[in-house]
């Protein structure tokens, strides 16, 4: 009897170990692919994944690195004079001709919603000197946002490289990097887009190949990707309310419901948690900087009921004598930190709105002398 009351008691202190560990995404949810993420797209914050890190084939959704480059090159109106090269570039085509001129406007939305390997080489040959040139600058950004477990030889995917991968939180964190761009957020959920066909007399029309904006109704954009050797790959996005998700499968037979089953897993485990509102930031004890303290932004940051009560907020000022000797109307003069469950998930800064008081001129004396004479008193 003894014996089963200490059974009963340690069940009952296990479950209750278990319920109060901040959850992910509902365990019951499970996906068809090797490798899986999904995350928030404001923080960052990964509230789902699988084999997240391990390096792989990637195939067509290398395509969102080549869009990016081409906006973030400023040259989107631009024409450019496609090579023979680009047109004998194997696969998904839109059957671009040598020699003919189209903008880099157009090759973008042929390579994201098409996946025209013709104009990913376009595109890396105008915008990088060479494939070769672009591949170093798709290994020169993947470096500076983070992707750190990733290597490009190309600009389309193809396995014509051995050493060209990636994981699927490193395509995360560029299709979240991206998504901040509003021309690839657009482009990125583009249905359906006309380009000019010079040599014949109907413009090319080019259908988005992501059946999960059809497929979803919270879908927003993505990109798709096959080859033999990589399978297939698909980048998402998703909005529900306030809550902006990206979701990643590498080497995923059956990638939209993968896809579908990790959003509404994450919509509904998770909510937008106004942790700092906007505005004026009351400090206790603090009578230096007493009414005029701010933040410029909100901090919201996503986590489940559980969590709700597990965040806190420290604040951290620095000496109000730098606050005081500066005639600049605003500084930072500290920053708060946002911890969950005793971590810090985020920051922002503190700053301090100086009433500079104006000094009176000549001007403003003699404004005074004029209102008074015609009959208006100080107040109006």
């Amino acid at each position: 009897m003894r014996m089963i009351l200490k059974l009963i008691i340690f069940s009952i202190l296990v479950s209750l170990f278990v319920t109060n560990i901040p959850q992910k995404v509902d365990a019951s949810v499970s996906v068809s692919a090797a490798s899986a993420v999904l995350i928030e797209q404001k923080t960052g914050r990964v509230l789902f994944e699988k084999d997240a890190h391990t390096k792989r084939r990637i195939a067509s959704i290398t395509k969102i690195m080549t869009a990016i480059l081409a906006i973030e090159s400023g040259k989107m109106n631009q024409y450019v004079t496609v090579s023979e090269k680009a047109t004998r570039a194997e696969g998904s085509s839109v059957y671009l001709k040598p020699g003919e001129k189209i903008k880099l406007n157009d090759l973008v939305y042929g390579l994201m919603l098409r996946s025209g390997n013709d104009t990913a080489v376009a595109i890396a040959e105008y915008v990088g000197g060479s494939v070769d040139g672009f591949a170093f600058l798709m290994n020169q950004k993947a470096r500076e946002i983070g992707m750190y477990n990733s290597h490009f030889s190309n600009p389309h995917g193809l396995d014509d490289h051995e050493d060209h991968y990636s994981t699927a939180y490193d395509m995360a964190i560029l299709m979240r990097y991206a998504m901040q761009n509003k021309t690839f957020e657009k482009i990125s959920g583009t249905k359906v887009h006309r380009a000019p066909n010079p040599s014949e007399k109907w413009d090319r029309v080019w259908k988005n190949k992501n059946r999960l904006l059809s497929k979803y109704k919270f879908c927003t954009g993505g990109k798709t990707g096959y080859t033999k050797r990589a399978k297939r790959t698909l980048v998402t996005t998703a909005t529900k309310g306030d809550m902006k998700l990206i979701a990643v499968t590498l080497n995923g037979p059956d990638d939209w419901n993968d896809h579908i089953s990790m959003y509404e897993g994450g919509f509904k485990g998770f909510d937008m948690a106004e942790v700092i509102p906007k505005g004026k930031v009351e400090i206790e004890n603090n009578k230096d900087y007493k009414d005029k303290l701010y933040v410029k932004k909100s901090i919201v940051y996503p986590a489940t009921n559980e969590e709700m009560n597990l965040f806190s907020v420290k604040y951290k000022l620095n000496k109000s004598k730098s606050a005081e000797s500066t005639k600049s109307k605003e500084l930072v003069v500290g920053k708060a930190a946002v911890y969950l469950d005793g971590k810090v998930v985020q920051e922002t800064p503190i700053y301090y709105q100086n009433t500079v008081k104006k000094k009176k001129g000549l001007f403003d004396f003699i404004k005074e002398i004029f209102l008074i004479a015609i009959g208006v008193n100080a107040h109006g």
